[in-house]
């Protein structure tokens, strides 16, 4: 059972993540502030840096339950290979039209850049952990290719990773759907036994 205490934990933390998100829509990642993402979210500053050191976490925090939310949103429709990529690319699809995600990549391309080149975050160590346990179960049924599961599902990470960012570049070549669709086929691809 969950005391009124807890619930009122997780619902300020949804409020200012809620707060944050609006911020950064409204003014882009470099121009968010705490004190007015404690006033969107109707709590004390105070309140906000006891869930969070500073204005970063709250974002970091932010997009990647924006990313694991994407994931957990679309659910696996079939077991194997096809199943897997079929999520991937649908999770993708959601994610390119994020306009969250889009905003950051847009007004913070620095920010995105170390998620990008230098270091993994915390949802995609996630979604890696997680694409690995689905790619393993499908090696055990002979749909996916032999090879550890952590370095396929990383390899899988850069490929959709790289349509997320920069489909937009090629769109007057491939559209959304042409895009998902040769996705759909690099993944197939590269994980076919």
């Amino acid at each position: 059972m969950v005391s009124i205490s807890n619930a009122e934990a997780v619902d300020v933390g949804d409020r200012i993540l809620a707060a944050a998100a609006s911020c950064v829509r409204d003014f882009g990642v470099e121009r968010v502030t705490l004190a007015e993402i404690a006033r969107r979210a109707g709590v004390s500053r105070p309140t906000v840096y006891r869930r969070w050191p500073d204005t970063r976490t709250i974002l970091a925090s932010l997009l990647t339950e924006r990313v694991t939310g994407a994931w957990r949103s679309v659910p696996a429709r079939s077991p194997g290979r096809e199943g897997i990529v079929e999520r991937i690319v649908a999770v993708a699809t959601r994610l390119r039209r994020d306009e969250l995600l889009l905003t950051v990549l847009r007004s913070a391309p620095e920010l995105a850049m170390v998620y990008i080149a230098d270091r993994l975050g915390t949802s995609q160590q996630i979604l890696i952990d997680l694409v690995a346990e689905e790619l393993r179960k499908a090696q055990d049924a002979n749909t996916v290719r032999p090879g550890d599961p952590r370095q396929l599902a990383a390899m899988v990470l850069l490929i959709t990773q790289s349509v997320i960012q920069s489909g937009q570049i090629v769109e007057p070549i491939l559209t959304a759907d042409a895009l998902s669709v040769e996705l759909t086929h690099a993944l197939n691809g590269y994980l076919h036994p």
